[in-house]
């Protein structure tokens, strides 16, 4: 007789229960970057929006900024780390290949035995992660899941390339995703087109310079014209996808909170969706720089402890970058 396999016992609805964020103490603005490359503060600011950017010192690791947004994350959650169930932390700046810091942060922050990986999907990363913890909780293998995004980006930045040395920034964000009575995450629209994966890249693989092949630490390029297209175009049908999915009209959005790239990017996707002038748009970038996986979760943050978002709310999130790889959902704030 075939043995039958029982139900699973999760939620049947989760949402973003709190949210914390760490960005590091060391403010850069552009007159630091304008020592390495023949430029105007002028010019950084018509091109990307961003004024100041935060760089992590030697103390400020992927794992201890990780610490502080997860334990900001877990207090307005009203949870204890004992009831975390898994931890899921997105970067693409952990140096150390193995063991995935999550496992050390999951021991660390108290979370016992969570189950703990790393992902690295880029600038998706946090959606991706957001994703993957609605399943574990709608499922039931996790009743309260950590999802992390935390990049040193300012280690991977080559200050000499002046397409892309202004552009980067460090800090950890980090949400508390747990059950609800009501759906507080919506579909999941995400997915990659690898055919355009060597538009972000890293400048070479770890090996070529591990054997001497090139003598520069690897850094991070990119051609920024094709993702710009690319975002504001390409990101824009994902981000009505999302919205249409959730059954979310753009007129009963309060908030949209875009991967925090590029001020030209946001100003253009908001203007092809045509958002309503009441939806308050997350604008991180200009003094956080693009943080990758970090950038929705701070922007998020910020919005709440400002004020300019509230508890309730209905969001956009769209994350885009390295893969190319996108993940867009409609999400109820925490």
């Amino acid at each position: 007789m075939t043995a039958k396999i029982n139900p699973t016992k999760g939620s049947p609805n989760s949402r973003i229960l709190g949210v914390g964020g760490y960005r590091p103490t060391r403010v850069v603005p552009n007159e630091e970057i304008l020592k390495h490359i023949d430029s105007s503060d002028e010019w950084i600011r018509s091109r990307s929006g961003i004024t100041t950017r935060h760089w992590a010192g030697p103390d400020e690791t992927v794992a201890e900024m990780t610490l502080e947004a997860a334990g900001k994350a877990v207090a307005d959650a009203g949870i204890v780390p004992e009831q975390v169930g898994a931890v899921v932390i997105s970067t693409v700046s952990h140096f150390k290949q193995t063991p995935a810091v999550a496992t050390e942060i999951a021991d660390r922050m108290g979370a016992g035995k969570a189950a703990a990986f790393d992902i690295n999907a880029g600038c998706a990363g946090f959606g991706y992660g957001l994703t993957l913890a609605k399943g574990m909780v709608v499922e039931g293998s996790a009743e309260y899941v950590l999802v992390v995004g935390a990049e040193r980006l300012s280690d991977l930045t080559d200050l000499t390339d002046r397409s892309t040395a202004f552009l980067f920034g460090d800090g950890a964000g980090a949400v508390i995703v747990g059950p609800a009575e009501e759906p507080g995450i919506g579909p999941s629209i995400w997915g990659s087109e690898g055919d355009k994966s060597d538009v972000i890249s890293q400048t070479v693989a770890w090996d070529a310079y591990r054997d001497g092949e090139v003598e520069k630490f690897p850094a991070i390029r990119q051609e920024g014209q094709t993702v710009f297209r690319w975002a504001v175009f390409e990101m824009a049908k994902v981000a009505k996808q999302a919205l249409d999915a959730a059954g979310v009209a753009p007129a009963d959005l309060d908030v949209f909170i875009p991967h925090q790239a590029n001020m030209r990017i946001i100003d253009s996707m908001v203007k092809t969706l045509k958002l309503p002038e009441h939806v308050t748009v997350a604008r991180d970038v200009e003094t956080t720089g693009n943080t990758s996986a970090a950038s929705i979760p701070l922007a998020m943050e910020r919005l709440l402890a400002t004020g300019q978002a509230k508890s309730g709310d209905t969001a956009l999130v769209i994350g885009f970058g390295a893969g190319l790889a996108y993940a867009a959902t409609v999400v109820t704030l925490p």
